[in-house]
């Protein structure tokens, strides 16, 4: 965007800023999926903080395995059986708490103003920052100063052109970011070419031999080229090329390799390989809302004060979904996504998998971003063979076990704490495998990597499920809800409900997916056998389906809802009385201490139960919550306190489940408006029977889909309430409910179809 009217024509394609940022946390975000850059655009000392998500410090845990504790299992299920509440905390006990290798960023450029500015800096007057969602660069501008940024897709480099600065500038590359341990081994090197210069800086982290090395190459139009202290000086050149690229290493590199390895282009080229790869990816979906033009002209930061604003969920549906693409490559989004200016993340800067990594890439499938998808897949399948590992230490079983954090390196399982006892939650491989499976029915294609996984996942179960209650149905033990505990008992227990979900799930999509398997029977034997979910006093449903246990409800996690979504074998329309306990379940819940991702998982389960309000009531948390920095990158509490992704990249999601929800034989259209988005468009869902779909809808209650199916089908569809579809399909005779009318829709692949919506 160049300007506010521009901004205002293009609806959602960036965001824009009239200063530079004075927080890294508030510096505009690219990425490629594997580099990832923080841009300041200052003028004066214009920095660009490097990342890529390699970048791991060594701790000691990538060397640790999951503690061989099967042989105390049994004794284990014997106690929490007879009753004992508390006898899980003693399975895993005296093993020390590990968290994974921190993510940490490598270093940042700098361009400074030489002399440096004294108080006769040249302030904000005539000052622009703006992003390009559509391409990922960004850009910066002051008087004839220029500055732009994006990192390549096709040439894994950040890429950073300056012009017109008229000025003496260096330019150095600096380690000496926030928490930077204080025994990092600094390595520089300067050496000139004829064009400009080739710099490095190696660190090598403290007791080992591990480094990562950052190497940049810079080419100078014209003036001269010096070496300035650790960095360099040039003097009246018409612009500056920066080009960078960082690695984690064992030893040591051949500077003169990775410097050879950097492309030789100019900017257009380069930003011309670019682009088609990036926006062919990113204009694949969109949202709008028919917002005020104006709003939509107003900068990121003013935007944020107006949680009301259509035009601010315009913005963030479209930031999320640039972010997200942007942070998914070598791996999935973190739980900073790609992106950090401090040594001293939180909570690792991991892969946190027992909510956050998921809700994050919730959209993937829907939003068309098969990218993200295959990131995720990337991260699973690099993982399987330690997930056997976790299985046959803690459980003594065949199959898989994922862990609740993960580094991107190592996926063992060793994060043990009397509080958070993570070694027992054994839902994590099928609640990992989920969003790849909607990826497979969005597509039609299922890799046999991924059927055989489900198969490690059933045989899991069929090894763990050995157990029987009173009434002879089989026994999850022991069982664990993320990060929650019975009111009443210990946090290691007795068929949580999201482990009875999860199970019965991975053993039925197995033999769906394997049905010449020779378990294929005895899986879908043991799937009837698990416990049915509970229906507490309340009237809710259950955390726990075992006699006795009281529930937590003020509590940020909604893991028993994990049958509602992502795996709707609770809905409204199949089984409305279970609906019913969900719904009042999230009536019950609290928000324990407003986590955002506690927020938008709230919202994502009130779509699927058709509640529009608590939708609203969810996202207005986090809109009203000030939880979006500048950058439009998020918080994980209120008040922009920690940065943390998640609610960024969730956002989209819930946008598209209260608009559309689909599963491969139904649609549901507008199950959850909201009253505050009476009209606009929501273009480029896949749906997971495999059409194409363009949604838009009017305030008088109208509203149209076009269905572009690949593939011939036959889907039902439901409408939200208060609508009703008149465009001839087949009725179905029968009504469920939940009062929704059934049409029964056949769709042929390559003919579009348009189903029109009328006020009921």
């Amino acid at each position: 965007m160049s300007d506010g009217r521009e901004a205002g024509a293009r609806k959602c394609d960036g965001t824009w800023e009239p200063c530079p940022a004075a927080r890294w946390e508030d510096a505009f975000l690219s990425g490629n999926g594997r580099h990832g850059a923080m841009v300041y655009g200052d003028p004066d000392d214009d920095r660009v903080i490097v990342n890529h998500h390699t970048l791991v410090r060594p701790n000691g845990s990538e060397h640790a395995r999951p503690p061989r504790l099967a042989d105390r299992l049994e004794r284990l299920q014997d106690a929490l059986l007879a009753g004992d509440v508390t006898a899980a905390e003693q399975f895993g006990a005296g093993h020390p708490l590990l968290w994974v290798q921190p993510f940490h960023p490598a270093f940042q450029t700098r361009v400074r103003r030489a002399p440096a500015p004294v108080s006769g800096s040249i302030g904000t007057a005539g000052y622009r920052r703006a992003v390009d969602f559509t391409t990922g660069e960004i850009r910066a501008s002051q008087e004839d100063w220029r500055s732009r940024v994006f990192v390549s897709r096709a040439d894994d480099v950040i890429v950073q052109y300056i012009t017109g600065f008229g000025l003496v500038v260096d330019l150095t590359l600096d380690h000496a970011l926030p928490g930077a341990p204080p025994r990092l081994a600094i390595g520089r090197s300067t050496v000139l070419t004829p064009d400009g210069a080739q710099l490095a800086l190696r660190a090598g982290y403290p007791d080992g031999d591990l480094a990562f090395t950052g190497v940049t190459v810079a080419r100078a139009d014209g003036g001269t080229v010096t070496v300035s202290g650790e960095g360099i000086r040039v003097e009246g050149a018409r612009s500056l090329l920066l080009l960078t690229r960082v690695r984690r290493h064992a030893g040591s590199l051949d500077l003169a390799e990775e410097w050879a390895a950097l492309p030789y282009a100019d900017y257009a080229t380069l930003l011309a390989r670019h682009r088609p790869l990036h926006r062919t990816a990113y204009e694949r979906a969109a949202l709008t809302l028919h917002a005020d033009s104006g709003e939509r002209g107003l900068p990121g930061s003013e935007l944020i004060r107006r949680p009301d604003s259509p035009a601010l969920l315009e913005r963030l549906f479209a930031a999320g979904r640039y972010h997200l693409l942007s942070a998914s490559g070598a791996l999935p989004p973190r739980l900073t996504g790609l992106w950090t200016g401090d040594w001293n993340t939180a909570w690792s800067g991991a892969f946190t998998t027992n909510a956050n990594l998921n809700l994050q890439i919730a959209s993937a499938a829907a939003a068309g971003l098969p990218e993200v998808s295959e990131a995720h897949a990337g991260l699973v399948r690099g993982q399987l063979a330690d997930w056997r590992d976790n299985a046959r230490a803690i459980f003594g079983t065949r199959g898989i076990v994922a862990p609740t954090h993960t580094d991107g390196e190592s996926g063992h399982n060793y994060h043990f704490q009397r509080a958070y006892p993570h070694h027992l939650w054994t839902a994590g491989a099928d609640w990992l495998l989920q969003p790849l499976l909607e990826h497979a029915e969005t597509t039609g294609v299922t890799d046999p990597w991924l059927t055989g996984a489900l198969t490690e996942a059933a045989q899991f179960y069929e090894d763990f499920l050995t157990r029987h209650a009173p009434d002879g149905t089989l026994t999850i033990v022991p069982s664990y809800s993320p990060e929650n505990r019975p009111a009443n008992a210990s946090w290691g227990t007795v068929n949580a409900t999201m482990d009875i979900a999860a199970a019965h799930h991975a053993l039925t999509a197995a033999a769906d997916r394997s049905p010449g398997h020779p378990a294929a029977a005895r899986w879908r034997v043991l799937a009837d056998r698990l416990p049915r979910f509970r229906v507490n006093e309340d009237g809710a449903l259950a955390e726990w389906a075992w006699p006795g246990l009281r529930e937590t409800y003020d509590h940020r996690h909604l893991s028993h809802l994990h049958p509602v979504w992502p795996l709707a074998a609770i809905n409204p329309y199949d089984t409305p009385e279970l609906a019913d306990a969900a719904h009042r379940a999230l009536e019950l819940r609290g928000a324990e201490n407003d986590s955002a991702h506690g927020h938008l998982h709230h919202a994502l389960i009130a779509a699927r139960l058709r509640d529009g309000v608590r939708v609203l009531d969810a996202l207005n948390a986090v809109l009203e919550g000030d939880f979006f920095h500048h950058s439009l990158m998020s918080s994980h509490y209120p008040s922009r306190n920690v940065y943390n992704a998640d609610a960024a990249h969730a956002l989209p999601a819930v946008v598209i489940e209260m608009l559309v929800q689909s599963t491969s034989d139904r649609l549901i259209l507008l199950p959850a408006l909201p009253d505050t988005y009476p009209a606009g468009e929501l273009c480029g869902v896949r749906t997971r029977f495999g059409a194409r779909m363009d949604l838009s809808w009017t305030d008088d209650g109208h509203a149209t889909a076009v269905l572009r199916p690949t593939r011939d089908t036959r889907v039902d569809v439901r409408t939200g309430e208060g609508r009703t579809l008149t465009d001839g399909a087949t009725p179905d005779p029968t009504e469920t409910s939940a009062g929704t009318p059934v049409t029964l829709l056949d769709l042929t692949a390559g003919v579009d179809r348009v189903l029109t919506l009328r006020p009921r």
